[in-house]
């Protein structure tokens, strides 16, 4: 009995709980949708009295979900598989309802090539519309008769039909074989699979966008840090200076120096700053969130420096198979080659199905509940046997082979044009990388020579020009580090998009 109750209590419990949240439901507590991407960030800044740090990944995430193209292009996969489900509604039947009305305005007159007189003796006149014999009828209404006849204008015809025609019903038909129609709905699960693959296409170009965009920020706040070092170094140097000189050991022309070199560095600070706020604009435009979202980025280039050797030869052999614009075209070569067999498969005979069921009435008023609705139906087979179209076909499946063979000659052209743009990818890595380690060898040299000319002033042993110019030395070397570190990830983007070799192969991800 106690085992009873409480499963009893257990079930009270249980609807109870499912009125209270059908309750909650009603009342307008219904599930959330899981936010987006850029819906999370957006929350972030509102919530963050600072720029919010975003990573290379972050900014793809957003930009997967919120870009315009990549949108544009999963709508197209959605329109290519509509087109592809209206072909295949070709093969099942198709059912109308149809319903007419037909006025006659003049009867049609119906001639036979014997007397109806003799079939019919004693119609001597013939009638009017009443039904009353004329003089020379037949006993007919507008049967030949005499001139005075009001149907003697027939000439001895009979006219046939009532004035108001009516009809209603339902035709059906399909097609039972249609080689051509089997084709035709092969072409459209192609058309998919290329909407499908311009979409992946889409894809790859707006993740070599975010890429490039956030390595220009990173290259611009790069230039920022070492115009700020400059600018940190001239103060510290005029700072120096303005107190020797004041000590009156150091000359005028040295102080005027220092403090022109002060002046110059602070054009290149805004500069740059302006230069780093353009990059995430241009980045969180790139991406599809607002541009007043106060962001930033993290990492920096020398982050990419440990992997360019690595990814400079992680792939001896590089396939152009896996590039969209090859698979686009093979998808359109297949396209083709249908379209060929289409044109000719034209030469097939065809059948098809049909049905009817109709109801009609005939009347000369309009009193719809006296009419006399009698059906009408049918089931038939159609077989259209193609003999004759002036060369039609022939000239179409002529010109789906010229189309083909285009095509084939552009497939190789563009082979050969990917494996040049690969090996110049190539080459701009591999220069990059050359003058990277070039750079970072030269920088050590700059630092050094600029340690040494900076305490060698201390000494007095060198001027402020030699100081000025082992820092334009350091600067360059340094800019010139962070500029090949940059070309190298540009071309290796670049690369990957060519190749179709990016990270959104599967899942998106």
């Amino acid at each position: 009995m106690n085992r009873i109750t409480g499963v009893l209590m257990a079930s009270a419990a249980l609807f109870l709980a499912g009125n209270r949240a059908s309750a909650q439901y009603r009342n307008g507590a219904k599930p959330q949708p899981e936010k987006t991407a850029a819906e999370q960030l957006l929350d972030e800044v509102q919530s963050s009295d600072s720029a919010v740090v975003i990573s290379l990944e972050k900014a793809l995430e957003i930009a997967l979900s919120e870009n315009v193209s990549v949108k544009v292009a999963d709508m197209e996969i959605e329109r290519a598989k509509y087109a592809k489900r209206g072909t295949y509604a070709s093969l099942f039947p198709q059912v109308d309802a149809s319903g007419s009305f037909q006025r006659t305005i003049k009867k049609q007159v119906m001639y036979m090539d014997f007397d109806m007189s003799s079939m019919f003796p004693g119609g001597g006149a013939g009638t009017g519309e009443g039904g009353e014999a004329g003089e020379g009828g037949s006993g007919f209404p507008g049967l030949g008769g005499g001139e005075s006849s009001e149907k003697g204008k027939n000439d001895g015809g009979m006219e046939v039909g009532r004035w108001n025609t009516w009809s209603a019903g339902i035709t059906a038909g399909m097609p039972v074989v249609n080689a051509a129609l089997w084709e035709s709905i092969k072409i459209s699960g192609v058309g998919v699979e290329l909407a499908v693959e311009k979409a992946r296409q889409s894809k790859l170009d707006m993740v070599t966008q975010v890429k490039q965009a956030y390595f220009a920020v990173l290259l611009a706040k790069e230039a920022l840090n070492v115009y700020k070092e400059v600018y940190d170094n001239a103060v510290a140097n005029f700072d120096r200076i303005e107190k020797k000189y004041q000590a009156q050991k150091a000359s005028e022309m040295e102080y005027l120096r220092a403090k022109t070199s002060v002046s110059s560095a602070i054009p290149n600070i805004f500069n740059a700053e302006s230069q780093v706020v353009l990059a995430l604009w241009q980045l969180k435009a790139v991406i599809g969130i607002d541009l007043t979202m106060d962001i930033d980025i993290e990492g920096s280039l020398s982050d990419y420096t440990e992997t360019m050797f690595r990814d400079l030869h992680q792939n001896d052999t590089l396939d152009v198979n896996k590039s969209t614009t090859m698979r686009q075209l093979a998808l359109q070569a297949e396209q083709l080659a249908r379209t060929v067999k289409l044109r000719q498969f034209a030469y097939i005979p065809s059948l098809s199905l049909a049905f009817n069921y109709s109801y009609n009435a005939m009347t000369n008023d309009f009193k719809f509940s006296e009419y006399k609705w009698t059906p009408y139906s049918f089931v038939g087979l159609s077989l259209s046997i193609p003999i004759f179209s002036g060369g039609k076909r022939y000239h179409d499946v002529k010109q789906a082979k010229v189309q083909k063979a285009e095509l084939d000659l552009q497939i190789t052209d563009t082979e050969r044009q990917l494996k040049i743009a690969i090996q110049n990818y190539l080459n701009t890595m591999e220069t990059s990388m050359k003058s990277y380690y070039a750079a970072e060898s030269a920088l050590e040299s700059a630092q050094l020579s600029y340690n040494i000319v900076n305490k060698s002033y201390e000494l007095g042993k060198s001027t402020i020009t030699d100081l000025n110019d082992a820092q334009l030395a350091l600067i360059q070397t340094t800019l010139s580090k962070s500029q090949a570190v940059y070309n190298f990830v540009v071309a290796k983007c670049q690369l990957e998009q060519l190749l179709g070799a990016d990270f959104i192969e599967e899942d998106n991800k």
